[in-house]
Parts: C-alpha cells; sequence; structure tokens
C-alpha cells in the first residue's frame, strides 16, 4: 500500500509533463517562425508558474497538516 502514493503521483508528473510538452510544441508549430523567442519566453515563465504554485501547494499542505497536530516525521 506504500507504492500508491508514489506511482500516481510519477504517473501524474509524468502525463502534466507529457501533456506541457505537446502544448507548446503545438504552438509552437501554429506560430510564425519569427515569434519563437516570445513562445520559448511563455513556456519558461508558464512553468515557472507551475513551479511556484507546486510549492505554495505543498507548504500549504504542511503547515495545515502541522497545524491540525498530524506528525509528518519521517520513520
Amino acid at each position: 500500500m506504500d507504492w500508491v502514493p508514489i506511482a500516481f503521483v510519477t504517473f501524474k508528473v509524468l502525463a502534466l509533463s507529457i501533456a506541457m510538452f505537446y502544448a507548446i510544441k503545438w504552438h509552437y508549430d501554429q506560430g510564425e517562425k519569427g515569434a519563437t523567442l516570445a513562445l520559448v519566453r511563455t513556456g519558461v515563465k508558464m512553468s515557472a508558474v507551475f513551479v511556484l504554485a507546486l510549492l505554495a501547494v505543498v507548504f500549504a499542505a504542511f503547515y495545515l497538516s502541522k497545524t491540525l497536530g498530524l506528525d509528518l516525521s519521517l520513520p
């Protein structure tokens, strides 16, 4: 039962990464060749926003669980 969260999180990260890659690739293919710099800049910004949002959710979850008195120490 300990492997289930690891497998689901790994699958989710893999699926979101593949989806983000193909979304950026599709937009790149649709755009003009002169707008590649703007497209790369937008992709980097969206990736940074995603990572920051992920970190915010992780820290909020740890703060909430610590506030509720849950034990988060590793065995």
